[in-house]
């Protein structure tokens, strides 16, 4: 049996994972994520590509290290994980009334021999414009403080979200087609799982 090793500490990405039948070890990288002067879907694939490595190297024989990252962007512009409630309001009122782009990049690594994959997934979603209670009372819930961009769209702010141009469970953390893609083409097989 092929293990499959999570480079990330993200409780959605394990649960997603979880989802579509694949047992996972949780191994969190200790990777720092840096401002690099990249545009943003090199910026993610290379932040996943840096997870995975760093966890990969701590372990041999069969297996394979998925490493993910994912933005936010609007207009060029990355947002991260809010560093307190008034950056999290910045952000929301930023983000509310437009579309904006969420950018997973991924990296699968096989043990075996260190045969590296990237790519990257992007999901275009529109907030609907947001009235500064509806804000307030959001970040009042804590959900947004550990969330890219403020938001969980598998949370309370669904009701933000009228539209989602692409794979969902990007915008949750981790696509899901594209990463089985990547796994087949690195020599995963389901028999495997």
């Amino acid at each position: 049996m092929s293990r499959i090793i999570l480079a990330s500490a993200s409780p959605r990405r394990r649960e997603l994972l979880a989802q579509i039948g694949l047992k996972c070890e949780v191994v969190p990288s200790d990777v720092v994520e840096e401002a690099q002067a990249l545009a943003p879907e090199e910026l993610a694939e290379h932040l996943a590509v840096l997870k995975a490595q760093d966890v990969a190297g701590s372990f041999t024989g069969e297996g394979y290290v998925i490493g993910a990252d994912t933005l936010v962007v609007l207009d060029g512009v990355i947002y991260g994980k809010p560093v307190d409630r008034k950056d999290a309001r910045r952000m929301l009122l930023h983000l509310q009334g437009r579309e904006h782009q969420v950018i997973t990049g991924l990296a699968v690594i096989r043990l075996a021999d260190g045969k590296l994959l990237r790519g990257h997934e992007i999901t275009r979603v529109s907030i609907r414009p947001l009235n500064i209670g509806e804000i307030e009372a959001y970040i009042a819930t804590g959900e947004p403080m550990d969330k890219a961009g403020a938001y969980a769209v598998q949370g309370r702010a669904a009701m933000f979200i009228p539209r989602i141009n692409g794979c969902y469970f990007n915008v949750v953390g981790l696509p899901l087609a594209r990463l089985m893609d990547m796994l087949n083409a690195a020599g995963w097989s389901a028999g495997h799982a």
